[in-house]
């Protein structure tokens, strides 16, 4: 088993091991103290795989369970099913001596992690995900929240798990197009400051790898969420091709989703550096072979313009700038606050 420290406040750790899904109750327990009622907030198509698993695990372990499962998918990250998610608790009568159980990828992983914030003011929530996506990058670093119209994540609060416990044995349940969405985020970790990970899809068997490429990706992510917490630092290099990304999802209303989204921003996040001169040619010309060699898309068919109104609403803007994330190298890349009319430029130059 791996297991890394994330030190926040609180402090929590991520175990990485398989069949830990089968341990469930017997983890819950270590970090708890002592059973209680745990609510399983998670999506019908997780339910329906690992509901009763979970329930079963819970209940040998001397928890009392209930379940709530929204409809699967990014279209459901609302405030009106978070809602829904806070009535299910106060009818079950969760308490502040219970936990949430967040089971499933990063829609119900958010969702559940914003209602734990939310819910009498704040209860215990674990993380259990299912997908790479979730395990590498969601599940960590106590981001939760929903969508609102206007874009992604508005809405959320800073909120630690008390643990996160991240199963490979999961990922064999994954369709392949919903494991790229994991891989692409991977890959941005590569491009951040992890050249060597890069290489490893760019030239390697990263299937055979993955329980390791979790653990690489999750130290990754807790050092720099242990450096800057709360998103005003150093933090931001993770939205590496997320403000492109973010404004590609909304545009083609989800249905390019969140991984792919992501691998097109970095794309054009690379494109950009590249005309701004911040790095030579041969940077876009890795990621793109990268991407493609792993099966991810590299360009959406959208106009400055539109993606320019989609970004302007992300919540990464502060005030009349927004900071952008550009690769100076695979492996390096730097943070580029800049007024919104410089960004509007720059949108035309990373659609080009």
């Amino acid at each position: 088993m791996k297991i890394i420290d994330v030190k926040t406040s609180p402090k929590y750790q991520v175990k990485i091991a398989a069949g830990l899904m089968d341990r469930l109750g017997e983890e819950m327990l270590a970090v708890l103290g002592k059973p209680c009622a745990v609510a399983i907030l998670t999506d019908d198509t997780v339910d329906a795989l690992y509901g009763s698993r979970a329930e079963e695990g819970l209940k040998a372990s001397g928890f009392t369970v209930c379940r709530f499962a929204i409809p699967h998918g990014e279209g459901s990250k609302t405030l009106a099913w978070w809602g829904k998610m806070l009535e299910f608790l106060a009818e079950n009568r969760l308490t502040r001596s219970d936990c949430i159980l967040a089971l499933g990828g990063g829609v119900p992983g958010d969702m559940a992690g914003f209602a734990a914030a939310c819910y009498l003011r704040g209860i215990a929530f674990v993380q259990v995900p299912t997908t790479l996506l979730s395990m590498v990058d969601s599940s960590v670093g106590g981001k939760t929240g929903i969508d609102l119209p206007q874009g992604k994540n508005l809405a959320g609060a800073f909120y630690q798990p008390k643990l996160v416990l991240c199963d490979p044995d999961l990922l064999s349940t994954l369709p392949e197009e919903t494991l790229l969405d994991g891989v692409a985020e991977c890959v941005k970790y590569g491009i951040l400051d992890d050249e060597p990970l890069f290489r490893l899809f760019a030239e390697g068997d990263w299937k055979a790898q993955l329980p390791e490429i979790i653990a690489r990706c999750v130290q990754a992510k807790a050092e720099v969420v242990r450096l800057d917490e709360k998103d005003t630092g150093c933090r931001q290099k993770l939205n590496l091709g997320h403000t492109f990304g973010h404004a590609i999802e909304k545009q083609s209303d989800f249905a390019i989703s969140h991984g792919k989204g992501v691998a097109i921003g970095m794309v054009m996040a690379a494109k950009l550096a590249c005309q701004l001169n911040l790095c030579d040619e041969s940077v876009p010309r890795r990621i793109i072979a990268c991407l493609e060699r792993v099966g991810l898309p590299i360009s959406a068919d959208y106009s400055a313009g539109v993606l320019l109104s989609a970004a302007l609403s992300d919540k990464k803007r502060a005030g009349s700038k927004i900071t952008v994330v550009l690769p100076e190298a695979v492996g390096q890349c730097g943070l580029y606050p800049v007024p919104i009319e410089t960004f509007a430029q720059w949108m035309k130059l990373a659609v080009e």
